[in-house]
C-alpha cells in the first residue's frame, strides 16, 4: 500500500461489518497492539490511523507510535473519547453510524439523511472544538445504517458537508452500495469503487479510504489534473 502512494495505513481490530461479532476491549487490544508496534518497526516512517471507538484503545496505540484516531461512533460508544483526543491532540476522523454495527442495518431511517447528518456533525463538531481540538475530519460512513438511497443520496449532495469546514473522508470501497445494485461480488466491484471514489472526489471528498491504493491514487491524480484546469 506505502510502495502504490498509501499517505496514511488505517488498521483496526474490531470488525464494524453489518451483524459483526462484538470483542471486549481486551481483545481489541491483543490484536491491535502488535500490529501497530510491527508497522512502526519496519516502516518507521509510517503514519498510522488506529480505527478504533474505545479511548483506552485509541490511547495506547497513539503511545506506540500511531497518530490518527479513527472512530465509527463519533464519541457515541465511549464517553471519553472526545476528551482523550483532545489530550492527546491527534487528528480525529469521527464517522457517522446509525445504531451499532450489531443493528445499524436494521430498518435505518432519517427525516432528512442529509440535513439529519449536517446537524449531527455541527453539534460534534463544536464539542470538539470547544474542548481545544482543532484537527477533526468528518466522515459520512456510507452503509453504515443507511439504506441504498440514503447512501446516493449523500454522495449527490456531498460537496453540501464542506460547510463544515473539516476535511470529508470517504469510505466507499468494495460496499454493498456498489456491488449491490450491479448484481456483482466485493470482489468484483473495482471498477464500480474507481467510478464511486471520482464523483466523491468531484463533490469535495478529501480523503478516500479504500482496499486498491493504486487505482485510487490515479482517480485522484486525473480529478486534480481537472481542478489545475478548471
Amino acid at each position: 500500500m506505502l510502495s502504490e502512494g498509501a499517505t496514511f495505513i488505517d488498521g483496526g481490530a474490531y470488525s464494524s461489518r453489518p451483524g459483526a461479532e462484538h470483542i471486549s476491549e481486551e481483545e481489541e487490544l491483543s490484536r491491535i497492539l502488535p500490529v501497530v508496534k510491527l508497522l512502526i518497526s519496519e516502516f518507521p516512517s509510517v503514519l498510522i490511523s488506529v480505527d478504533t471507538f474505545r479511548s483506552q484503545v485509541a490511547e495506547q496505540c497513539i503511545y506506540q507510535g500511531a497518530c490518527i484516531v479513527n472512530d465509527i461512533a463519533a464519541g457515541e460508544m465511549d464517553a471519553n473519547m472526545f476528551s482523550t483526543v483532545a489530550k492527546l491532540q491527534v487528528p480525529y476522523i469521527m464517522m457517522h453510524m446509525k445504531g451499532t454495527p450489531q443493528n445499524m442495518q436494521q430498518n435505518p431511517t432519517y427525516t432528512n439523511v442529509i440535513t439529519d447528518l449536517l446537524y449531527y456533525f455541527s453539534k460534534k463538531i463544536a464539542e470538539l472544538r470547544e474542548l481545544g481540538l482543532n484537527d477533526i475530519i468528518a466522515d459520512v460512513g456510507f452503509g453504515f445504517g443507511k439504506t441504498i438511497a440514503h447512501n446516493y443520496q449523500l454522495l449527490n449532495h456531498l460537496a453540501l458537508f464542506k460547510n463544515l469546514e473539516t476535511p470529508l473522508l470517504i469510505g466507499l470501497s468494495r460496499k454493498g452500495m456498489l456491488y449491490n445494485p450491479l448484481g456483482i461480488t466485493a470482489e468484483s466491484a473495482l471498477n464500480a469503487t474507481t467510478a464511486a471514489n471520482t464523483v466523491a472526489l468531484l463533490n469535495g471528498a478529501s480523503i478516500l479510504r479504500v482496499h486498491d491504493v493504486k487505482e485510487a491514487v490515479e482517480a485522484v491524480k486525473i480529478v486534480a489534473l481537472l481542478n489545475n484546469k478548471g
